[in-house]
């Protein structure tokens, strides 16, 4: 994991050097990008929302220490670049990770980028600052890390409290971008400003996002876009409209809808992709009838998982644990392995009839059936799956009412556990273990919904952490697996496949087969026109 930073120097050299160089290959400059923005997201503040439309819109508008290389389709370990960054390098005892930092790079209202503006943001996310975030989603990324020091303007070093390999691609994801020390976080929802590729312009809810080009960006001759603007409309079929009509260079759609715009567009360039994004059951297991382990197994064992995928993906989803299935993600078990874990026998009526004796167990059946309100986001990638898990619900004596949750009160009504069972997606961060387990079940995470706590577990999560093997790692992690699908943790309905069209005169942009937010940056992206 050791890498050393004159390497690393001449790399991060070599890769403005091509950057300057790429006209050669016929780049155009100029351009606005039209992409579409499926929801209005709460704020414009990265550090604060969970979402993929935030994330999506404002990614270009920062810089991280390091990112995933936009031109890698599987997010990995190997994929990882430097960004404010020059190079990066590990301490002999893996607990001090090291950044010499960029010089000359400015923030958009041109106050200098230094170290201390790292070290704020990282004391803004672990709660050591004075300034508070409104809410703190990542906080669990970082309960290994003691604290950030600068050595001077171009230098930092975060100190881990124990060795974590891992910790650099946490850094490396899309929400992971450097906050200025002078712009209070309350101002950041609003109007970010960042060091990136593009300027924040303008955020009217519910209608558009807008941002212009940064004619002083730190990395030469980027971006070549004049600005793009994320047009949010949430029905998908006036999505398909507008990008058949040519208003939209970039549409995200679902897959039975996918043959329209073939057809109808039938130059348009697209592509099927999973993006590591899971249909999950939550459920509050400090609220009655959840709190009963057996109530929880049995709507567990309710769920037909390849139902979900025939009728929301076309049949083209996956089957999984938390980690994303392989092959595009790689922490996935292998069938063999998944198909042993409680509740993905795939004989349905099997686990059904299960299911159902249990009920009767708990007092139910099919006189006396329990009645709940099933919530859930009112946007298609949550509601329409939403709607097949109250049909399934009915099969063991449960009688689901769609509780439908706009937006800007659905994270909210997490974060308070006002609720009794709902439908989530989950993912986009970073396809590895620590941000996974961490985030969705450490006891006490902000966004570990169900309030699922297992401190013996727990110091699996830890032991997986430390391994640096990636072979041994594995195996932990497929241990873990078993245990959170026996404790019911968060059940795992499935991963969908999604499909994005671009219009052909986008060049250079590159779908991520596991992470939907992480290939944002777009400071390489032109139009052909």
């Amino acid at each position: 994991m050791k890498r050393g930073p004159r390497r690393l120097a001449v790399a991060g050299t070599l890769l403005i050097a091509l950057a300057a160089s790429d006209a050669a290959y016929g780049q155009k400059p100029g351009g606005i990008l039209h992409v579409h923005a499926g929801d209005s997201p709460p704020s414009m503040s990265l550090l604060e929302e969970v979402d993929a439309n935030p994330a999506r819109a404002t990614m270009g508008v920062f810089n991280n220490l390091v990112m995933f290389d936009q031109h890698v389709k599987q997010n990995s370990m190997r994929s990882i670049v430097p960004d404010l960054a020059t190079s990066w390098s590990w301490s002999e005892d893996g607990k001090e990770l090291t950044f010499p930092l960029r010089q000359g790079v400015k923030w958009h209202d041109g106050r200098p980028f230094t170290a201390r503006d790292v070290k704020c943001t990282w004391d803004l996310l672990t709660g050591k600052s004075s300034e508070k975030l409104r809410l703190d989603p990542r906080k669990s990324w970082y309960r290994n890390l003691a604290e950030v020091t600068a050595d001077g303007d171009y230098e930092v070093t975060f100190h881990l409290q124990r060795p974590q390999p891992a910790f650099i691609a946490l850094l490396s994801a899309g929400f992971s971008v450097v906050y200025p020390c002078h712009v209070p976080p309350a101002e950041m929802r609003q109007h970010p400003v960042g060091t990136g590729p593009f300027k924040f312009v303008e955020f009217k809810p519910n209608e558009r996002i807008t941002l212009a080009r940064n004619p002083d960006y730190w990395k030469l001759g980027r971006p070549y876009l004049d600005g793009i603007e994320f047009t949010i409309i949430r029905d998908v079929s006036t999505a398909h409209l507008a990008f058949v009509a040519g208003k939209l260079d970039w549409v995200a759609t679902s897959l039975p809808l996918l043959k329209d715009i073939k057809a109808q567009e039938p130059e348009a360039i697209c592509e099927v992709t999973p993006g590591g994004i899971s249909r999950n059951l939550v459920v509050n297991r400090d609220s009655s009838p959840f709190d009963n382990p057996d109530m929880r197994r049995a709507v567990a064992l309710s769920l037909d998982r390849k139902a979900f995928i025939d009728i929301i993906s076309d049949g083209q989803g996956d089957i999984g644990g938390s980690m994303q299935p392989l092959p595009e993600g790689i922490w996935g078990m292998p069938p063999e392995v998944l198909n042993t874990l409680p509740g993905y026998d795939p004989d349905v009526q099997k686990n059904r009839t299960e299911a159902r004796a249990i009920m009767e167990k708990l007092g139910y059946g099919p006189d006396k059936r329990l009645a709940l309100k099933v919530s859930t986001r009112n946007i298609p990638p949550f509601r329409d799956p939403a709607v097949i898990l109250t049909d399934q619900f009915k099969e063991v004596f449960i009688d689901g009412e769609l509780d439908i949750v706009e937006t800007a009160l659905w994270y909210p009504k997490m974060y308070r556990k006002d609720y009794k069972i709902g439908l989530n997606l989950t993912g986009g961060g970073v396809d590895d273990p620590d941000q996974q387990f961490y985030e969705n079940y450490g006891c006490g995470s902000p966004r570990n919904y169900t309030g699922y706590c297992n401190p013996e577990l727990e110091k699996l999560f830890d032991r997986q952490s430390i391994e640096a093997d990636e072979g041994k790692r594995k195996i932990l992690v497929w241990e873990i697996e078993k245990q959170l699908a026996e404790d019911g943790a968060r059940p795992i309905i499935f991963f969908n496949r999604f499909a994005y069209c671009w219009q052909p005169q986008v060049k250079g942009w590159t779908m991520m087969v596991n992470s939907i937010i992480n290939n944002f940056r777009m400071e390489d992206v032109w139009l052909d026109k």
